[in-house]
């Protein structure tokens, strides 16, 4: 395991990564796999590997590489699970997603902006992604004919937990999801659903994100 955590550390982004905190080896080798640039407008390339979110276009923007890993880390992903990303965006975090499950696994996105999702189904497809199942859609409303899911990531937040997403996590799942009025007051939070149904949530930090919209969150 060490081995193979060094091996995976040896790109600068990685290299980075590791001196904030990100310790998942398995996350770390995603990261050194998917090549972040691709996800980024061309106009932004120079600045591509930047540990900040990038615009682009309608309004919304790439992740900073930190929050990627972190979110992605906090699902605690061990290869079998049913997985579900609200905001595919650019396609980088549904990427890394799919570095961390086995191609028989589907990892369904949801996208509000018709636009963002047929671009990123198109470079994910050209960079022979296959496992990823794309729709079109009012993230807080989930994909209920797929669930339930074990894992749920959210890249945009909610003012409150949409209560579809905590319906349709398993027992067992997690949900990881940035929530709060506005990017000045959003906390990054881990929610679990036990085996008997209960819920459990955990802060992880603050966090600066586009604001979920759609009709059943009330933004637009």
């Amino acid at each position: 395991m060490m081995e193979f955590f060094h091996r995976a550390a040896e790109g600068p982004l990685v290299r980075r990564l590791l001196d904030q905190g990100i310790r998942d080896p398995r996350v770390l080798a995603a990261f050194e796999r998917v090549p972040r640039p691709f996800f980024v407008p061309e106009e932004a390339q120079g600045e591509a590997e930047a540990d900040r979110p990038l615009d682009i276009g309608h309004g919304q923007t790439i992740s900073q590489p930190f929050i990627v890993a972190a979110m992605t880390e906090a699902l605690h992903l061990e290869g079998r699970e049913r997985v579900l990303e609200v905001g595919t965006g650019s396609g980088y975090q549904t990427a890394i997603l799919c570095e961390l499950l086995p191609l028989s696994t589907v990892v369904r996105t949801l996208e509000i902006v018709p636009e963002l999702s047929a671009r990123a189904e198109k470079i994910l497809g050209e960079l022979g992604y296959e496992n990823v199942d794309f729709r079109v859609g009012d993230g807080a409303l989930g994909w209920p004919e797929a669930a339930p899911f074990d894992a749920i990531l959210v890249a945009a937040a909610p003012s409150i937990v949409p209560p579809a997403l905590l319906e349709q996590l398993a027992p067992g799942g997690r949900l990881v999801i940035p929530v709060g009025p506005t990017p000045e007051h959003q906390e990054l939070q881990l929610w679990r659903k036990n085996p008997d149904g209960g819920l459990e949530v955990r802060p992880l930090m603050q966090v600066r994100f586009v604001p979920m919209t759609g009709g059943a969150t009330g933004v637009h």
